[in-house]
């Protein structure tokens, strides 16, 4: 065997590990009895030790120096080995296994305190996880920016400073169409309450309606929704509302974005490192293009109307028109999962400026509910009205996932520019969708990026499917276009 063969062996493994350990979280958000958390603590720290010696073993930097790639593909194979080694060397193996351990219990004593809403309860374990993750970026930094080196786990490439960049420029006009949309009288919404059952039996054929293979995938429910897995196997969770069916479906067909990239990539990549998706803000562009620009349009709610009339009877809303108002209407409210597109990416802020201030020290993690509530009256115009709403509502800083949450913009932005590209490659995109049918959509989504994994990297992943670098115009024109629509602008 040559070292490259070397290398792609020992890789597959570490992969394969890896996926067991993803299934142990799976597992701990949808069927593990509540009692386990400290075990299963125990038991991801195991995980990680292993993974992390795999990682920073030495004789990867011996393959990498020694491999001779023959094509594209296998130099993309060895850019994302490398990147992963250079990131592991830098983290001391009981500083990853002590963060795997404290994340995994912090996310149950999260799901206590938001379920009980109780911050107090809950600010110990997540001063425990801030301290190892200031840690864990100072090692990655080398010096550098703490938070920089953090995005960089999830948005190679990226930093801080060109967020907040593309941040600046969206803000004013989301604020500028947001006033003009909420001086507009608000759409009916929905009467009555939908039974859990038959949600889930419309959100799993919402979710084949997209592309989704039951036969390498499932769907199951969780406090906060989530994708989970790569290859032949993908897993979403939902959650359901009795009073708000679109919660559950909406965020169905996110996470179906999600499990569809995965799902979609060449089997010739399965459980290597270009075999999951490139970074997390393409990943989101993906759920947001499906959830948005193709589920929330007016071709496809129509058909969606129709579904939600036989399985639910009639529920309040006259017609498709008004349906369509409702499912997009923009409203007040606490919880960036439930956010209408509009508002969505000013959430996603927030917790953008308040985590950074956490991994500098400009924050303290006891002063976090005030520092959030503070914030969201400023940018919303009103108070939050209990944690679960506020601070509590998001599992990321629990499982420590700071540097995450940006890219779900990142991902908005992406997916403007994909739209874009995507209507001119299909120009009876809606008569499609009106039928309930996608595949036009997500086989040219398939086609252009998923199948390719990381092969390359995030911007050139971008602009390998729109044919130009993205920029954040093609969001704003989709979001004018479309609200001006809508609220008679």
């Amino acid at each position: 065997m040559t070292a490259f063969d070397e290398l792609m062996t020992f890789q597959r493994e570490t992969q394969a590990l890896a996926q067991v350990a993803g299934r142990l979280g799976w597992d701990q958000e949808t069927m593990m009895p509540r009692g386990a958390a400290p075990q299963r603590g125990e038991e991801m720290a195991a995980m990680e030790a292993v993974l992390h010696a795999r990682r920073s073993d030495p004789r990867v930097a011996e393959w990498l120096a020694a491999a001779a790639p023959a094509d594209e593909v296998g130099q993309a194979q060895l850019r994302e080995i490398k990147r992963g080694y250079d990131r592991a060397v830098k983290v001391p193996a009981d500083l990853a296994k002590t963060l795997a351990r404290v994340t995994s219990e912090a996310q149950g004593k999260w799901a206590d305190a938001r379920a009980n809403e109780d911050v107090a309860a809950f600010v110990p374990v997540l001063e425990e996880v801030v301290a190892l993750k200031r840690q864990e970026g100072q090692a990655l930094a080398e010096g550098g920016d703490v938070y920089d080196a953090m995005i960089q786990d999830y948005e190679p490439g990226t930093t801080a400073a060109e967020i907040s960049a593309i941040f600046d420029a969206m803000r004013p006009e989301l604020v500028d169409l947001r006033a003009a949309v909420l001086d507009q009288p608000a759409p009916k919404g929905l009467d009555g309450r939908f039974d859990a059952g038959k949600q889930m039996q419309l959100a799993q054929t919402l979710a084949e309606a997209f592309g989704y293979t039951m036969a390498h995938g499932r769907l199951d429910k969780a406090v906060h929704p989530f994708s989970s897995g790569s290859g032949l196997d993908v897993r979403i969770t939902t959650r359901t509302s009795e009073t708000d069916p679109f919660n559950c479906f909406y965020s169905t067909i996110h996470e179906v974005g999600h499990a569809c990239y995965e799902q979609n990539i060449a089997r010739d990549y399965l459980l290597t490192p270009l075999g999951n998706g490139v970074s997390m803000g393409v990943h989101e562009s993906q759920s947001r293009i499906y959830e948005n620009q193709l589920g929330r349009s007016r071709a496809f709610t129509g058909w969606l109307y129709g579904q939600m009339r036989d399985v639910f009877g009639d529920f309040g809303v006259p017609d498709a028109e008004a349906f369509y108002a409702a499912v997009n209407s923009v409203h007040n409210g606490y919880i960036r999962t439930e956010a209408d597109e509009l508002q969505y990416n000013l959430h996603v802020m927030l917790r953008f400026d308040l985590e950074r201030d956490l991994m500098s020290g400009a924050l303290d993690v006891r002063d976090l509910e005030e520092a959030w509530n503070a914030r969201f009256a400023s940018d919303f115009g009103y108070a939050v009205d209990k944690p679960s709403n506020g601070c509590l509502q998001d599992v990321h800083w629990s499982v420590g996932l700071f540097g995450y949450f940006p890219t779900y913009s990142l991902g908005n932005v992406y997916a403007g520019c994909l739209y874009e590209a995507l209507r001119a490659a299909v120009p009876d995109l809606d008569t499609q969708l009106a039928q309930g049918d996608t595949s036009a959509a997500t086989t040219w989504l398939g086609d252009n990026l998923q199948q390719h994994g990381a092969l390359r990297t995030p911007l050139a992943t971008i602009e390998h499917a729109c044919g130009h670098a993205p920029n954040h115009s093609a969001l704003i024109s989709y979001l004018k276009t479309k609200f001006a629509d809508l609220y008679d602008l």
